[in-house]
């Protein structure tokens, strides 16, 4: 077969199971394409031997008959994610040279169903940034260019190398993580699928934390059924974790119907922004349309205490940071500062985390420190907690009084150039307002690409679901998908 790289995993696995290809052939084919992409910044730690050796495995199991959905599927792992003997950074300087001598419980997951690790992708540092561009590897760029510019675009954060990895058709899946929008929002600027599933589905045990009660990992794909076959094979209960669900985890594969008759999909008043750029406006109009053509009934909401969303999550994110990142000090492993004479722990541990962190993570640490503060902690932390949970019932009244889905943008703009918002912190947090309050709420959301702005960018579109309902989200995600007809692709550049 030709052009092995721009399968879909459906399209593999069946392939696979037809004896039309190897896993060897595909493994090989995609380490290939890794070789030739390193412009784009995508894989960090590349892994051929290991990959080669399970592809080879993988094979095996085919011909046994023994094989997962994801058995022989070339992916890659977001490097948030601790995989055995393998760097696992988090994009942070202060990780250099850790090799876990565990894996985490989704990779782990996806091992022994049979996917074939490519390697490590690059992010944002710790999952703090929505640009890719806080990574000490540098930054990750955007397989697409916007019209007939050669200006480098962000592909998007903080799983960006899992985004531009999946659009360039270096892997065909990737994991990435989500704490305010980390999956959505880069599959969004990057023409891929990203499914964000309810806090608890996906096991945190062995991913690098950021923001503990905001935390989920999830699939990047290239359609929305790629998403309910990598998403299924990634979800379950995990006895390490004690914030995940002991929940049957349904086929969602088989739940893709695209039959959404009678459907109750909600439109959130509050998500009209003042500024909102006409070709965002214009999608999501076309994405009611679409989903009231195929047989949904739209309705028009309200989520009032949205406009609290994003002071909300800046100050309940960073103060869970701070705690988590605490850790890092340079005694055990990692990076470590180089010591004057004199110097005691103290300094130690303030120099190798003033030169271990990043920008970004030291100004995300410094302001969770404050808010969790003797003084400050009811005037923000506390108080950030408590409109979450008026968050939260904003969404549980809707869905009580029989909405279903809720349809919204998925980012305020397509991709923009890199460097272009970086010196702007609050200009690059507002990228995350579509996406922070299904955070908050712990509930599933989904990015399907819809369509393509006057440059030729794609842009997507939000869905947000009930709680523990991935299949019937997955399912309207399919059906917007399908009316969509997204099936542009980046331009080769690299």
């Amino acid at each position: 077969m030709s052009d092995l790289t721009k399968l879909t995993i459906a399209q593999a696995r069946d392939a696979l199971r037809r004896g039309e290809t190897t896993s060897v052939a595909l493994t090989e084919a995609c380490l290939s394409a890794i070789d030739a992409a390193d412009a784009l910044g995508a894989f960090v730690h590349k892994t051929p031997e290991i990959a080669l050796e399970r592809a080879a495995a993988a094979d095996q199991r085919i011909k046994a008959g023994d094989a997962p959905d994801m058995c022989g599927i070339p992916v890659g792992i977001k490097d948030l994610f601790c995989t055995e003997g393998v760097a696992s950074q988090a994009a942070s300087k202060i990780l250099e040279g850790f090799r876990p001598q565990y894996e985490s419980t989704v990779s782990g997951q996806l091992r022994d169903a049979g996917a074939v690790m490519l390697g490590k992708l690059n992010m944002d540092e710790f999952a703090m940034g929505s640009s890719n561009e806080t990574s000490v590897y540098g930054n990750a760029v955007n397989p697409w260019r916007a019209g007939n510019s050669d200006a480098a675009l962000t592909p998007g954060g903080s799983s960006g190398g899992s985004a531009a990895a999946v659009a360039a058709d270096l892997c065909l899946a990737a994991t990435g993580t989500d704490t305010g929008g980390s999956i959505r929002q880069p599959a969004a600027f990057t023409g891929t699928v990203g499914l964000k599933p309810t806090y608890g589905r996906c096991s945190r045990w062995g991913i690098v934390a950021f923001a503990s009660s905001l935390d989920q990992a999830g699939p990047m794909t290239k359609t929305v059924r790629d998403a309910a076959i990598m998403g299924a094979a990634m979800m379950g209960h995990d006895p390490k974790d004690s914030t995940s669900a002991d929940l049957p985890v349904p086929d969602f594969e088989a739940m893709l119907t695209g039959d959404i008759r009678g459907r109750v999909i909600g439109i959130p008043r509050e998500y009209r922004m003042d500024g909102m750029p006409a070709e965002i406006e214009a999608l999501w109009a076309r994405g009611r349309e679409m989903l009231a053509d195929a047989g949904a009934v739209i309705r028009d909401i309200s989520l009032p205490h949205t406009k609290y969303a994003l002071p909300t999550y800046y100050v309940i994110a960073p103060a869970e940071a701070s705690s988590n990142l605490a850790r890092y000090d340079g005694v055990r492993y990692g990076y470590r500062a180089k010591m004057a004479p004199g110097d005691g722990i103290t300094e130690m541990y303030e120099k190798t985390r003033a030169e271990g962190f990043g920008a970004e993570v030291r100004r995300r640490v410094m302001v969770g420190t404050y808010v969790l503060s003797a003084g400050y902690y009811d005037a923000y932390y506390n108080r950030a907690r408590k409109v979450r949970t008026l968050i939260k019932r904003d969404f549980e009244e809707v869905f009580a009084a029989g909405v279903d889905a809720i349809l919204t943008p998925a980012t305020p703009s397509a991709a923009f150039e890199l460097g272009k918002k970086h010196a702007d912190p609050v200009e690059m947090y507002l990228n995350d307002v579509f996406t922070v309050t299904v955070n908050l709420a712990g509930l599933p959301g989904l990015a399907v690409p819809t369509g393509l702005d006057a440059q030729g960018l794609p842009l997507g579109l939000q869905l947000i679901g009930k709680p523990w309902e991935e299949g019937e989200l997955l399912n309207i995600g399919y059906a917007l998908e399908q009316a969509a007809g997204f099936v542009a692709k980046p331009a080769k550049w690299w």
